[in-house]
C-alpha cells in the first residue's frame, strides 16, 4: 500500500488557498475593440467561434455582451444617443409604430424554459411557432428620420395590437431639465392597430392617432346606424410618412444577425438590436 505524501511547507492547503485568492485576472480589453467585435458578430451573423483573432478571445467578448445586456448598459447607451438628438433638436415626435417577423435559427432553440431570477427574460425567450416555423416578432417605434426609438420582443404568433402599450411604455427619453418625455405628438400606425383600446389609450395621453379604419370596422359602424357613432379622424396626408418605420426595419435587417435570430435568449438578441440602433443614431 502506497503511503500518501505528507504535505510540506510548499504544499500547505491553507497556503494554496491564499495564493489562489490573491491571483487576479488580466486587464480588460479596450471597450471600443469589444464593441467592434460585437458589431461584427451581429453584422455578419457568424458563429462566435469564428470571431477574428484581432478581437481577442470570443468568450471574453460574449461575456462582456451578456454582462452589458443584463445590467442595462446597451439600453442606457441607446437612450443616451436618442436624448442627445432630442437636446440638439434633431428629433421629431411624429412616431411610427410597426412590427416585423424574424426567423429564429435552429441554434436559437434549446434554452431553458424560464429565465434566471432577477432577469427580464420572458419565459418563452420570445420564440414562438407560426407558419414560418420558429419566429420572433420585433415591435418597434421609429422617428421621421427612420431611426429606432424603442424595441419590444414577443413570440412570432403574438398580435400587433396587444403589444402596442408595451412599445409605448419603452419610449422614454431623458431630458436635461424636468421629467423624461414619454409621449410623442402623433402616432402613425397601420390598420392592425385600429382598435378602440388603442385609440382610447392615445386620447387619454393627448396623442393624436393617425390610424386608418379597416373595411370590416367601417361596415360594422354603418350597419349600426346612428348608434355606430362618428368615424375616427384620419389624416391621409400625415399617414404618408408611416413608411419611415418600414425603412427603419430595412436598415436594421441589413445586419444578418438581426435579420435572422441566432441567439438563444431574448436578452442577448435585444442587445444586438440596441447595438444596431446605436450605429444608426451615431451616424446622424
Amino acid at each position: 500500500m502506497r503511503r500518501g505524501r505528507r504535505p510540506g511547507r510548499g504544499h500547505h492547503p491553507h497556503r494554496q488557498g491564499a495564493d489562489r485568492k490573491l491571483k487576479r485576472g488580466g486587464r480588460w480589453r479596450d471597450h471600443r475593440v469589444v464593441f467592434d467585435a460585437i458589431a461584427w458578430k451581429f453584422q455578419t451573423g457568424s458563429q462566435w467561434i469564428h470571431l477574428p483573432e484581432r478581437y481577442g478571445n470570443w468568450k471574453g467578448v460574449y461575456n462582456r455582451l451578456r454582462m452589458w445586456a443584463l445590467d442595462g448598459t446597451w439600453e442606457r447607451g441607446f437612450t443616451a444617443l436618442v436624448a442627445q438628438a432630442d437636446a440638439d433638436e434633431d428629433q421629431t415626435w411624429a412616431v411610427s409604430v410597426d412590427s416585423t417577423i424574424v426567423r429564429a435559427h435552429q441554434h436559437a432553440a434549446g434554452a431553458r424554459p424560464r429565465g434566471a431570477p432577477g432577469r427580464r427574460e420572458p419565459h418563452d425567450h420570445a420564440i414562438g411557432r407560426s407558419r414560418g416555423g420558429l419566429t420572433t416578432k420585433v415591435h418597434l417605434a421609429a422617428d421621421s428620420h427612420c431611426r429606432p426609438l424603442a424595441f419590444h420582443l414577443t413570440a412570432g404568433q403574438v398580435g400587433d395590437a396587444p403589444s402596442f402599450a408595451h412599445v409605448m411604455a419603452c419610449l422614454r427619453v431623458p431630458r436635461r431639465r424636468g421629467r423624461p418625455r414619454t409621449g410623442p405628438d402623433v402616432v402613425l400606425a397601420d390598420k392592425a392597430y385600429s382598435s378602440r383600446a388603442i385609440r382610447e389609450h392615445l386620447r387619454k395621453r393627448g396623442i393624436r392617432a393617425v390610424i386608418p379604419v379597416p373595411a370590416d370596422q367601417r361596415s360594422h359602424r354603418l350597419h349600426r346606424g346612428s348608434r355606430g357613432g362618428r368615424p375616427p379622424a384620419f389624416d391621409r396626408e400625415a399617414y404618408e410618412q408611416r413608411n419611415t418605420v418600414e425603412r427603419c426595419i430595412n436598415r436594421l435587417k441589413q445586419w444578418r444577425g438581426i435579420a435572422t435570430r441566432y441567439e438563444k435568449t431574448a436578452t442577448i438578441y435585444l442587445a444586438g438590436l440596441h447595438a444596431a440602433g446605436i450605429f444608426l443614431w451615431a451616424t446622424r
